[in-house]
């Protein structure tokens, strides 16, 4: 058996573990777990020392009203343009106590200085989807082109997007299929923190790493209802040098989602739940190329949606997943808590066999326990062209939410476990029971 080897230089980590439960049963029910009070945001407003050479830009005094109906807009504008001319280190800020209204929007670099925009106060978008005819349907606040730039404050952003899951041929078949906006867009942004707010009830996707560079995602609440469709959590894609760590994530889709061309990926101490768990991809639509590799999840609490951990591949596709370790999650009331799909088809209509695939390879899955909504609770389909390889399971055990019975299923699937393994293991060993040394951590900081 392989070892699963990262490609970035590794440092250690602490191994988090979010789940403590003091009661006599494995799991408690989810309405009786207050995940809440175990992951917290920080309070807002707490002082800090402001380096000497600073500028606070208060977004009022370009105009904005604050009142939740007039359209602020230019003034947040405005007040980047400043931030962005300065020669030194910027500060915007959105106090509490305000709602800002604010149109589809996009703020650009590169900027001469470092700059942090502070969102105490709440930004909410525009009721009404026919505000962006005329304009890209998948931005609504978007950021491209930045270096060092800093968006915390504890306050809120609101997506509005309840007319949109309405408009959405998901939500009812005879509406158009159409784009929706990403509340939060990132693009081509390097060294870039987004820390301590809340974002809610986006258009569609909520937040959205693309072509970014390190990038720290921290202490967030990312909520929209179970049935609004379309509203990832956390998005990343063609990035690399993410960490996300701290959060909560309860939407309609993946809590966090992981797609082509990304690497050097931590997630830490993360709360999923509803939604449709943590995923890869997924990749290869379309027959397209794409790769995701060197990704961490370590520690989590997934509860009540429909995947846990997933890799998700379209037949026809090609690339890799590659060099993955999921650790230390809990789950409950998880339907296919553990899935490899290399038949992924979201489609009305069935997808063409092809023979053609997204090879997986060097994927570990290790203290993974609590209970499966259904009796599947171990999936691994993999491709008959291109098998899944270097699978390895270490303390596994997923019994059923109804104390009925949970089971494996494995096709094409190759590997290896070690200790207890429940439901049993069916993949084909390959190299005996060879324990695989995973380095702890990824090298985030080191790019």
């Amino acid at each position: 058996m392989k070892n699963l080897g990262l490609l970035c230089s590794c440092s250690s980590i602490v191994l988090i573990y979010i789940f403590i439960l003091t009661c006599s049963n494995v799991v408690e029910h989810a309405e009786g777990f207050d995940i809440d009070t175990i992951l917290q945001l920080p309070r807002s407003g707490s002082p800090r020392t402001r380096p000497r050479a600073k500028r606070v830009l208060f977004i009022g005094d370009f105009g904005a009203i604050g009142d939740g109906h007039h359209d602020d807009t230019k003034a947040f504008e405005n007040a980047w343009n400043i931030a962005c001319s300065f020669p030194v280190r910027a500060r915007i800020l959105l106090p509490s106590g305000y709602t800002y209204l604010v149109h589809p929007v996009e703020l650009g670099g590169p900027c001469r200085s470092k700059i942090t925009l502070m969102i105490s106060g709440t930004v909410v978008a525009p009721r009404n989807p026919d505000v962006w005819d005329g304009l890209n349907p998948r931005k609504w606040l978007y950021f491209h082109g930045v270096n060092h730039l800093h968006v915390v404050g504890g306050g809120t952003i609101n997506g509005m997007g309840q007319e949109w899951w309405a408009r959405s041929c998901k939500r009812k078949k005879t509406n158009p299929c159409r784009h929706a906006p990403t509340a939060l867009t990132f693009h081509k942004c390097k060294n870039l923190k987004v820390q301590n707010l809340m974002v809610v009830n986006s258009q569609q996707m909520h937040i959205a790493f693309t072509n970014c560079l390190r990038v720290t995602v921290s202490n967030l609440k990312v909520i929209a209802p179970a049935m609004s469709p379309n509203t990832d959590g956390i998005h990343i894609s063609a990035s690399r040098g993410v960490e996300v760590k701290n959060s909560i994530v309860r939407t309609g889709d993946d809590c966090v989602s992981i797609v082509s061309n990304s690497s050097c990926v931590k997630i830490r101490n993360i709360a999923c739940g509803p939604g449709h768990g943590i995923s890869i991809g997924s990749l290869g639509k379309s027959n397209s190329w794409a790769q995701v590799h060197n990704v961490l999840v370590d520690g989590a609490f997934i509860s009540n949606t429909e995947n846990g951990v997933r890799i998700k591949t379209w037949q026809g596709g090609s690339g890799y997943a590659a060099n993955m370790k999921f650790q230390n999650v809990l789950m409950e009331n998880v339907s296919y808590p553990i899935i490899i799909d290399q038949y992924y088809c979201d489609s009305d209509l069935p997808c063409a066999n092809q023979t053609l695939a997204v090879k997986v390879d060097n994927i570990s899955f290790v203290h993974i326990k609590g209970t499966s909504a259904t009796e599947e609770a171990i999936r691994f389909a993999c491709s008959d062209s291109l098998p899944c390889e270097g699978l390895y399971l270490e303390d596994i055990q997923l019994v059923s939410y109804t104390e009925g019975i949970t089971k494996s299923f494995c096709w094409e699937a190759y590997g290896s476990s070690f200790g207890l393994v429940k439901p049993a293991s069916c993949v084909t060993c390959t190299s005996g029971l060879i324990k695989q040394i995973v380095p702890s951590g990824l090298p985030v900081d080191s790019f």
